[in-house]
């Protein structure tokens, strides 16, 4: 039986998140003692192809991410073939969360009607069924935005299946972008958002600058000082979304290459060339961008967390919790409350987003509601997700 509660249940998550870097798989079990079990996980990056097709898909023809919706869901199915081999686990069913292309957050119009807004995940779950031979769930987030969510972040269920308990912790997630659950006894009083940029913006100058997709442990960064006149001009492009309340939501759409290069528009040329010229440097610019991040990450929950919930501990998960200036630069500021990594948790920090849309399936197949409204700004709990079966 796929459907209704079931005693025991391996689904298979697959995440592709705003980092572009690739496939993060993951098999969970459900049932038994545990409330969630991760059994096995596996990543399968992008060619350099896919990588720069998957950038460049917010601003292509209707004909390329009709091509590309296809491809990617042969990609995902390749994923998802690898993993079931390698684990020797066949999964009841696959949660694919698919690659965002472009998110518009609702908003409010002047005349106080809410405009709902829209999302576009590809990687069709169709060809996955089919090239898999197992059932998929996908199309996670549509659902909230119909009842006036932003559709985002919808991994606070997950964060409050794994690590509710007595205490009140935040699960940083530092992808592409940045999102924070805080994670409550009652999921009534979970709240979360996103808090800004996370890699996105450093990965855009690692490319620019240094031909590199990323600043791996954060090297290049503590190599830099931060230039204050750049870390100012960022913070003033991007004051209007971090100077927003919550429920908020965001992506590269905002945290774009065209923020980017317009904070570097008043950096001369030569300056950050390499040449050795008195200025800015491209390790300076790395080493703002870091701060930046930090900084944006820090003022959320001073505005917005601290004042309201006594945080015990900040749980990071994410490809920037690898980056060791980064996380040296949370830990710095957001003391005295304990900043661990998940991997401590015995998840992978790679799994935790893959593991978090199986969770989000498991409820789906059982018929329950698994948004959360006071991250979302929905109207009501809603089921998310829809079935395609091979």
């Amino acid at each position: 039986m796929l459907f209704g509660i079931r005693s025991k249940r391996k689904i298979l998550g697959l995440m592709s998140g705003t980092s572009h870097d690739g496939v993060d798989a993951a098999i969970v079990e459900f049932g038994g003692r545990s409330r969630a079990k991760l059994l096995f996980s596996s990543s399968h990056p992008y060619s350099a192809k896919i990588r720069s097709e998957v950038a460049a898909a917010g601003d292509c023809s209707t004909r390329e991410i009709c091509r590309l919706n296809f491809s990617l869901g042969a990609f995902f199915a390749r994923a998802a073939n690898d993993c079931i081999k390698a684990s020797g686990i066949q999964p009841d069913a696959i949660a694919s969360h698919g690659q965002t292309v472009f998110h518009i957050p609702p908003e409010k119009g002047r005349e106080k009607t809410k405009n709902r807004g829209s999302t576009l995940q590809i990687g069709e779950p169709s060809v996955i069924a089919q090239l898999t031979g197992v059932p998929v769930v996908a199309g996670f987030r549509p659902a909230d935005m119909a009842v006036g969510g932003h559709g985002a972040p919808l991994v606070p269920f997950a964060d409050h299946v794994l690590f509710r308990g007595e205490k009140i912790n935040a699960v940083q997630n530092i992808g592409g972008i940045s999102n924070v659950t805080v994670v409550t006894p009652a999921i009534e009083d979970v709240i979360a958002f996103d808090t800004g940029p996370g890699n996105c913006l450093m990965d855009l100058a690692m490319e620019m600058f240094f031909s590199r997709p990323m600043d791996k442990g954060g090297k290049i960064a503590s190599e830099g000082k931060p230039d204050k006149a750049l870390l100012g001009r960022l913070e003033f492009l991007s004051r209007g979304y971090l100077r927003k309340s919550p429920p908020k939501s965001t992506g590269r759409e905002f945290f774009s290459r065209d923020l980017l290069e317009r904070a570097l528009r008043g950096t001369n040329k030569e300056k950050t060339s390499g040449s050795g010229k008195k200025g800015i440097s491209p390790r300076d610019i790395i080493s703002t961008l870091a701060h930046f991040t930090a900084n944006s990450i820090i003022d959320a929950y001073r505005r917005h967390i601290f004042p309201r919930y006594p945080v015990e501990e900040v749980i990071l998960c994410g490809g920037g919790a690898k980056n060791v200036f980064l996380v040296g630069l949370l830990k710095d500021h957001l003391g005295p409350v304990r900043v661990s990594r998940i991997d401590e948790y015995g998840i992978p920090s790679s799994a935790k987003e893959a593991m978090s849309f199986a969770i989000l399936a498991n409820e789906t197949l059982s018929g329950r509601p698994s948004n959360v409204p006071g991250a979302t700004g929905a109207g009501k709990r809603v089921i998310l997700g829809g079935l395609y079966l091979p």
